[in-house]
């Protein structure tokens, strides 16, 4: 988790309340937050990932205020409408191909405020934007750009200026090479054949997201007074929240936040847009999570306590609130506004006897026999999309799809694993070889039987990838997994879309089908990006479990 180190002077001023220490240590961790350490001039703090509107002073002191009674509700930001202008060109589409903007005027920028911009650039680079994979942020003088700025692609040897921090002018090859920032992350451009950049009406660059800014108008210092900031990524929600964090700690610094017209090829967005999300919450719903009877008239107070609006029986979320997916998140906030401490305890009037569940200790043996033979395990995610478990595998399954996707990257359950491996692989390419890995996850099917709708089955996916993989080396593991456990088992010739034809099997055991082993096919290797032969089995371990 995130560690973050705050002015206490500028804390308090933004607070509004100077709290004794005893005092402040106690309401910092009541909020949700794990105080390190407090003196007369810094409060060092960790951050849940779950909270990046945490991540700086403002955001920090936003939520504190808010939560000692100090300055409650939602908090209203004001946005102008400008007449500049971006432009999302179709030449950047398969290198980065969303971003979200902001100019936020009239900031009056000294040592400690840069300090404090770095930092919230930083935290959100490295949590929210996953080291920049799924955010990166840019912030600029906006005194030094003309408008309309271009979000385009270029190719790599055609890119030219000069890096931030660097002596001279180089290439955009050069600059994964030579320069420390390419060299840490050249890897999320490795392969591209364009390369995102972004470059104002005089054609001057202004940086190579995710990568570097340009020395020349990349770089704020005490002299800024207006600030232009994009946000580039993969998912425009993403990208608009992680825009709002930044410019409501901006706005609260004293600046006025300014919108652009964004055209996303062809289409016309205003950015940013802080409006906030309203979301229905039930309190009959609230008072059975929570075990107490709150009234209506508490749960506005709890509410607003936390920094939401309440409206005919709807919290009003604010804009920068990444972690504010379903009611439960709501009921979280109103656990930590009411105090933990203030819930009473119960004793439970029943006494069990705890034991493991049978089935997971089969699970960490299965688990355990791959790590002897030098497999690392992986965790995947349970959401996934239609192109990663569909497309990119070249079949069609009929996947489960959420009523109420907040985004196009997970919006449906995963039916199977080897794609999420697949997909670790792909992120991981910058990495030595041999890359062995599994993983034991839930799959999700439709079942009309299931009370649900929905059948879950526990799956074991396993991949070897480098230049020696094959056919025997995978099943080589499958044997000595099934002698481990003391299953006979066959393999029948079959063919599947994802897998080469002629080197493809179906496993089974005591009569059933219960795994898919083969080579993947050079098609979906390239879908992934891959550069050398995968093996892999996926393996339905309820089925087997119950075969035990």
């Amino acid at each position: 988790m995130p560690t973050i180190t705050l002015n206490r002077k500028v804390f308090e001023k933004l607070v509004g309340k100077r709290l004794p220490t005893d005092k402040l240590k106690e309401r910092i961790s009541f909020l949700g937050t794990d105080l390190e350490s407090i003196d007369d001039k810094e409060i060092n703090v960790e951050i849940f990932p779950n909270r990046p509107d945490m991540l700086s002073e403002q955001g920090f002191s936003r939520a504190f205020s808010s939560f000692i009674g100090e300055k409650t509700g939602l908090k209203k930001y004001n946005v102008k409408k400008s007449p500049h202008k971006l432009i999302v060109e179709e030449s950047v589409r398969k290198a980065r191909p969303y971003t979200a903007v902001a100019i936020v005027k009239g900031l009056h920028f000294d040592d400690e405020k840069i300090r404090e911009v770095i930092q919230i650039q930083e935290k959100l680079h490295i949590t929210y934007g996953r080291n920049r994979k799924k955010v990166a942020i840019g912030i600029y003088p906006f005194e030094k750009i003309k408008t309309p700025i271009r979000f385009i692609g270029m190719k790599p040897k055609d890119i030219r200026f000069q890096p931030l921090e660097y002596p001279k002018e180089i290439n955009g090859l050069e600059i994964l090479s030579k320069h420390p920032a390419g060299k840490e992350y050249g890897h999320l451009l490795e392969g591209k054949d364009t390369f995102p950049v972004f470059i104002d009406a005089n054609d001057k660059i202004l940086s190579v997201p995710p990568i570097i800014n340009s020395h020349d108008i990349g770089k704020i210092t005490e002299k800024t007074r207006e600030v232009f900031i994009e946000c580039s990524g993969f998912d425009y929600d993403v990208l608009a929240i992680c825009l709002n964090i930044i410019v409501t700690a901006l706005a609260d610094m004293g600046g006025e936040i300014h919108s652009m017209d964004l055209s996303l090829y062809g289409k016309k967005r205003i950015s940013p847009d802080l409006s906030p999300k309203e979301m229905k919450i039930d309190l009959d719903y609230v008072n059975k999570r929570l075990g107490l009877k709150l009234s209506q008239t508490d749960l506005k107070k709890y509410l607003e306590r936390m920094g939401y609006g309440y409206e005919k029986g709807k919290a009003l979320v604010p804009s920068y609130r990444a972690d504010v997916l379903h009611q439960i998140d709501l009921i979280e906030d109103i656990a930590i506004a009411y105090g933990y401490e203030n819930i009473p305890e119960v004793i439970p009037k029943v006494a069990t006897i705890g034991s493991e569940d049978p089935f997971y200790i089969f699970k960490r043996k299965v688990s355990e026999i791959l790590a002897g033979l030098g497999l690392q395990e992986c965790k995947t995610f349970h959401l996934t999309n239609k192109d990663l478990q569909n497309k990119a595998m070249n079949i069609n399954l009929n996947l489960i799809e959420l009523a109420n996707a907040l985004n196009q990257e997970y919006d449906v359950l995963a039916a199977w694993n080897i794609p999420m491996l697949l997909d670790v692989l792909k992120a991981n390419k910058h990495h030595e070889y041999p890359q062995n890995i599994f993983s034991l996850g839930t799959v999700f099917k439709k079942d009309a039987s299931e009370e649900t709708g929905v059948l879950e089955q526990e799956r074991l996916a396993s991949l070897l990838c480098s230049e020696h993989t094959d056919y025997t080396r995978t099943r080589q593991v499958l044997d000595y997994l099934l002698r481990m456990i003391g299953l006979d088992y066959k393999i029948i010739s079959v063919e599947h879309p994802s897998f080469i034809k002629g080197r493809v099997g179906r496993v089974i055991v005591k009569g059933k089908k219960i795994a898919f082993i083969g080579e993947i096919s050079p098609e979906v290797l390239e879908n992934f990006e891959l550069e050398f032969p995968v093996a892999a089995f996926e393996l339905n371990l309820t089925e087997l479990f119950g075969l035990l």
